[in-house]
């Protein structure tokens, strides 16, 4: 895949990762067994991705407008500290965020899917959709990734985010020779 100079310009700039949970980290499907309870499927690779991030230094944040467990259990199980559930104006919450990690909007790299999560995407340094969302999201968002979101889509934007900032090489270097 190959990006604009321009967006590979913003992406170096992102210090914030923001993340929309379904249909993003996950395939939007909603899953409840017959007790009421819900299941969510994550992507390993997404996981993996987003840890790697914070080892470089850039922060993650999930900002959601559903209330889930299985959300709160996935964050703690990938050490992600920024976990904004229950929000009905995504970009208030990510506005409050920057704040508090004293940062610009210009330097956050959003990722929705549907319309609550439009307003982020415009204002932030980049904005980021899924094949997979409505035709409407594509024509307001920066990118669209490759992949779909539940499916390797977060992977993609945390590999693109690693190499555009020139943490690539160490990042494979790790893995073929051990060094850290």
């Amino acid at each position: 895949m190959t990006l604009p100079a321009s967006l590979l310009d913003r992406l170096r700039r992102v210090r914030l990762l923001a993340l929309d949970v379904d249909g993003v980290l996950t395939d939007g499907r909603l899953y409840f067994q017959a007790d009421g309870i819900e299941i969510k499927a994550f992507h390993t690779q997404d996981g993996h991705g987003l840890k790697l991030l914070k080892r470089v230094g850039v922060h993650v944040a999930l900002i959601t407008g559903r209330d889930s467990p299985m959300v709160s259990q996935r964050a703690a199980a990938l050490g992600i500290d920024h976990v904004h559930q229950g929000c009905e104006d995504k970009l208030v919450t990510l506005r409050g965020l920057c704040q508090r990690l004293d940062i610009e909007l210009d330097q956050v790299a959003y990722c929705g899917d549907d319309l609550p999560d439009l307003a982020a995407i415009k204002r932030c340094g980049v904005g980021i959709t899924v094949p997979n969302a409505p035709d409407y999201m594509h024509t307001h968002a920066d990118w669209t990734t490759e992949r779909l979101g539940g499916h390797g889509a977060v992977r993609e934007i945390c590999d693109t985010l690693l190499e555009s900032q020139g943490h690539w090489g160490a990042v494979l270097d790790t893995y073929l020779h051990g060094r850290t």
